[in-house]
């Protein structure tokens, strides 16, 4: 925008003041003891107090040359509210809001804690509906965005271009409600995700002129694209897996059972045993480790060693999960405590659907951002060097 546009300058600076804040921000608040996460037990008062100044010393003086250099960043182009720039401030709009969200609801129960005395808790329920009402609205205008040209632009003929992406969106949600047991949520975010994936894909196939030429002339568009044009599409497509992880991990499974060792128990389509619970040596550590098997039928597809570990020097207790993952899904086994009386250990275990997609998603927005910074047309700083050297005098 800045580069092509000569507007939102302002936001492009902004925002990433307001990045590498909220990361140092997260930093103290993990570091420091301030809230309980699971790197409390690397927290260290003085060390928070340090990551404090320095978050206070880089945000106070990166906000005060912000406002002293305000008036040379004043955007230039002017461009409709329906347009790319538009979508682009709409796009920016709606994550600070989602950001905003997070930011609330994590830092509350310390400021009601501070302020009024009140201990309160503040859970995925909260995010979930502060922040579905945002994300509807953002991933409908992400579609929509890259398909409108600059300075203005109408809806509809947009939309037209989207069609197919609707009909796929549309299949995606039948075929999710029919396969989840009509559980409309996750069926909702399938939809969603088919959709965001479908519009990447008509970006590329709008700007190749697929399917309304011959398959070399489009072959030869797609080859002539900029790195950035292809970046946004993978970067797009990737929040559409993404989409589609945490749609699965609506529909993940869990149980906490006391079982005793050859105890079996049924969940997700596996059987689930404990073969025991041993005493483990680490080198700074004892443990508790227990051995359970997750069997499809009578062929064990894995073998998990979930364990409790005691760090003496420390003083204190870690918990340290067996993960099993796939393409497709995340197996999770937690033991706690152990009743000695009936011989019986506290055992949890998840199934946790689609969760690898989280991880495969954000790796695909990664490398459409690689593939956009990549473009050398967009590096306007460092000019061509072959171009340059072929108009040099002799």
């Amino acid at each position: 925008m800045v580069e092509k546009r000569e507007a939102l300058k302002t936001w492009t600076v902004l925002l990433a003041i307001i990045a590498f804040g909220m990361s140092l921000l997260g930093t103290f608040l993990v570091r420091s003891g301030v809230l309980n996460s699971v790197h409390s037990f690397a927290n260290d008062p003085e060390r928070g107090m340090f990551i404090l100044a320095l978050l206070m010393f880089y945000m106070g003086g990166a906000f005060l040359l912000f406002a002293w250099r305000a008036q040379v960043m004043m955007p230039t182009g002017i461009f409709a509210p329906i347009s790319r720039e538009g979508a682009i401030v709409l796009n920016n709009l709606l994550v600070c809001s989602i950001t905003a969200v997070v930011f609330v609801g994590t830092l509350w129960p310390m400021f009601a804690d501070a302020l009024f005395g009140a201990k309160v808790s503040v859970g995925p329920p909260f995010f979930n509906m502060a922040s579905f009402p945002l994300v509807v609205p953002l991933l409908i205008a992400m579609a929509a965005g890259p398909l409108m040209p600059w300075k203005r632009a109408q809806l509809w003929p947009v939309m037209q271009r989207l069609w197919w992406a609707s009909g796929v969106a549309l299949a995606a949600f039948f075929v999710a409600l029919l396969l989840t047991g009509h559980n409309v949520l996750p069926a909702i975010g399938f939809a969603f995700a088919a959709w965001t994936v479908g519009a990447a894909i008509t970006d590329i196939a709008d700007r190749t002129q697929l399917f309304r030429t011959r398959m070399g002339n489009a072959w030869a568009r797609a080859k002539g694209l900029p790195r950035a044009v292809w970046g946004a599409a993978i970067a797009h497509a990737g929040i559409g897996i993404l989409a589609a992880g945490i749609s699965g991990m609506g529909l993940a499974q869990e149980r906490l059972i006391a079982m005793a060792p050859g105890d079996t128990t049924q969940m997700a389509g596996y059987t689930w045993r404990l073969d025991g619970v041993r005493d483990h040596q680490g080198p700074n550590y004892t443990s508790r480790k227990a051995t359970i098997t997750v069997l499809d039928g009578d062929r064990v597809v894995h073998v998990m060693e979930p364990s409790r570990r005691w760090f003496p020097i420390g003083r204190m207790h870690t918990t340290e999960v067996a993960i099993r993952t796939n393409m497709l899904y995340d197996l999770y086994a937690v033991i706690g405590e152990e009743d000695a009386a009936n011989g019986k250990a506290v055992i949890r275990i998840h199934f946790n659907l689609l969760a690898p997609w989280l991880w495969i998603g954000s790796a695909i927005m990664a490398l459409g951002a690689g593939l956009s910074l990549a473009d050398r047309r967009v590096r306007v700083s460092a000019p061509n060097r072959k171009a340059a050297l072929q108009g040099a005098p002799a």
